[in-house]
């Protein structure tokens, strides 16, 4: 056993420590003690001892949204004042790229991952089409749950699961969780929408993820079948005919499909109002907030004290390295500070770390400093005087400030 002091102990599930200590055998916590106490309860004695001065000793974050399959396009896409324009700019660019899994989109993903560890990042929920992250994930100890996305706005049933699903179970025999994303209500079919949620509930991973909410033009398309987005599905030749506008927002519209529950990670929600957050409250879903990737792409920063007072579970997402300039969740919780004066410190830590991990079912093991759960901790350096480390840690923190202790 392995006796761990910090000048500040966040175990996240309970309040700061000051002086606390945490004690790590076989690379689980065993036991977190205040000052003065004796060896946490379990009849063990230390067989070494670390004082490792004045940091913050916390779990590693969780990354609830990223495309890690677009590190390649880093500095490519420019920020847009509409989505729909980055849209067509990312598109533009990616175009006959999206299945490939090469050296020139492999390489920049294993530097993604390189950046994400040394940001304080143990885990993500990771969207791809091309399944490109997963073995670079594994080689790297990256935990998280992988989304295969699909789309198919002309889609009429759930061929294309089955059409995927070989592609799916080569990737899982890497360790990791897969499961699969519908991507968005303008670029996903009703019926593809409810085949991959039969699917889901029905896996070993019954977790699914979905873009929603996030842009003014979606909310358009949905309530009135109008705007960029038909536009966009019409020139490119996928709109269909006998699509029934929904008339209504775009939780309740998946809500009627019976495409959302407790285990659904809504992703962005920018432009929700209080119906739709009071629905996702009572499905228990999740939502990630990825306020960077917002502002760059479009849409504008989301409502982050009502997404809050609302009572929905609230986890954090940096979104691609083509919407945002690094992968620091650090960088995130400061925006979200700055956009949510109110919304108290420590809500905002707990959503980098337990509301993420129990979004990505890996809560048992990861998102607090608790006995039995995995030693993965990250110790963020203080200055000398500091009057709330919980404030001080969502003011923005640099990797050169951080450093892992397991």
């Amino acid at each position: 056993m392995t006796a761990f002091r910090a000048a500040w102990v966040l175990p996240i599930d309970r309040p700061p420590i000051k002086d606390g200590i945490v004690d790590l055998d076989g690379g689980r916590i065993i036991g977190i003690r205040e000052p003065g106490t004796g060896n946490g309860g379990n009849g063990a004695s230390a067989s070494g001892s670390r004082d490792l001065g004045n940091v913050a000793l916390l779990p590693g974050l969780v990354n609830a949204h990223t495309h890690l399959e677009l590190s390649w396009l880093r500095g490519r896409v420019p920020p847009a004042d509409a989505f729909t324009d980055w849209v067509k700019t990312l598109v533009g660019i990616r175009r006959g790229t999206e299945q490939l899994i090469t050296p020139e989109i492999v390489t920049p993903v294993r530097d993604a991952i390189g950046e994400l560890r040394a940001s304080g990042t143990v885990a993500v929920g990771d969207i791809t089409n091309s399944l490109a992250a997963v073995e670079p994930m594994a080689e790297a100890g990256l935990r998280g749950v992988v989304f295969h996305e699909l789309l198919g706005f002309k889609e009429r049933d759930g061929a294309l699961i089955e059409a995927t699903r070989e592609r799916r179970a080569r990737a899982a025999r890497h360790g990791l969780p897969v499961s699969l994303a519908p991507h968005a209500p303008y670029s996903t079919s009703v019926e593809l929408f409810k085949a991959i949620r039969r699917a889901v509930s029905g896996s070993a991973c019954p977790i699914l993820s979905v873009h929603l909410g996030e842009s003014p033009e979606e909310i358009e398309l949905l309530q009135r079948g109008s705007g960029p987005w038909r536009g966009m599905l019409e020139t490119i030749g996928v709109w269909r005919d006998d699509w029934e506008m929904p008339a209504c927002g775009p939780v309740q519209f998946l809500e009627r499909h019976g495409v959302i529950d407790s285990r659904t990670l809504v992703v962005h929600g920018v432009q929700f109002d209080d119906l739709a957050l009071q629905r996702l409250t009572a499905l228990r879903a999740t939502l990630v907030t990825c306020p960077r990737s917002n502002r760059w792409v479009g849409v504008g920063y989301p409502p982050i004290e009502r997404f809050y007072r609302s009572g929905v579970a609230v986890a954090v997402g940096t979104d691609s390295l083509a919407s945002v300039e690094d992968l620091n969740l650090f960088s995130e919780l400061q925006i979200m500070r700055w956009l949510a004066p109110a919304v108290p410190a420590r809500r905002l830590l707990e959503s980098a770390t337990l509301v993420g991990a129990r979004a990505l079912g890996l809560d048992a093991v990861l998102g607090s400093i608790t006995p039995g759960k995995h030693a993965h901790l990250i110790a963020v350096a203080l200055p000398d005087a500091v009057a709330d480390v919980e404030e001080y840690l969502v003011g923005g923190i640099e990797p050169s400030k951080i450093s892992w202790v397991n």
